[in-house]
């Protein structure tokens, strides 16, 4: 289903970065992304390099499959494993963009070291620390089963690298920063990615 999984993939990027984006400048004046930060080479700039590099194999994976450039990996090349995609997928898309809603004017790509945003601790951030990047991962990993070839999983791959930099390395030191102990009680409490994992030590 790399047709699929390639239609997905685009709509996913326009709302979840072109829709997300207008209607965050709409509401607070800016666009809310901050791009690549870091000096060139630092484990700051990989975190943002990696990513983009993940979502340009996203959406060349189902593109270089349907055109017969790629193949499918023989094992994951199966109708069970297109149904877990699917699900996954949309259960993905559709949690990014509620956790993303869930934000509201806080949501940034990027994080600007000078900028201060509200602490977002209700909804699903009860739930995990950073629901974005969850539901994220989880669309990424089913639309990569849609059209499982090397690519595709290269790019989870990438993705997956990208969120633990820019969340281990950029993210929480910033949060820690900007809101001290207020967020270190928060992150004892609620896991990193996955309920319960990842907290915190007090």
């Amino acid at each position: 289903m790399p047709t699929v999984a390639l239609v997905l993939y685009l709509v996913f990027l326009a709302l979840a970065f072109g829709l997300r984006t207008l209607t965050q400048y709409r509401r607070t004046g800016s666009s809310g992304f901050h791009g690549v930060g870091g000096r060139v080479g630092s484990v700051r700039w990989w975190g943002g390099a990696l990513f983009v590099l993940a979502v340009l194999l996203g959406v060349a994976a189902p593109l270089l499959q349907v055109t017969g450039v790629v193949d499918a990996v023989g094992f994951l090349d199966a109708t069970p494993v297109a149904v877990v995609g699917l699900v996954l997928a949309l259960a993905g898309i559709g949690g990014t963009l509620a956790a993303q809603q869930g934000m509201g004017a806080s949501w940034r790509i990027g994080v600007d070291q000078r900028e201060t945003t509200d602490l977002v601790t209700s909804g699903t951030f009860t739930v995990v620390r950073n629901p974005i990047f969850t539901t994220m991962t989880t669309a990424g990993l089913g639309l990569a089963l849609l059209a499982p070839n090397v690519v595709a999983l290269v790019g989870v791959a990438g993705l997956v690298a990208a969120i633990e930099i820019q969340v281990r390395v950029v993210e929480e030191p910033y949060l820690l920063r900007t809101h001290g102990q207020r967020y270190r009680d928060y992150a004892t409490r609620v896991g990193r990615f996955v309920p319960g994992l990842g907290r915190l030590s007090t």
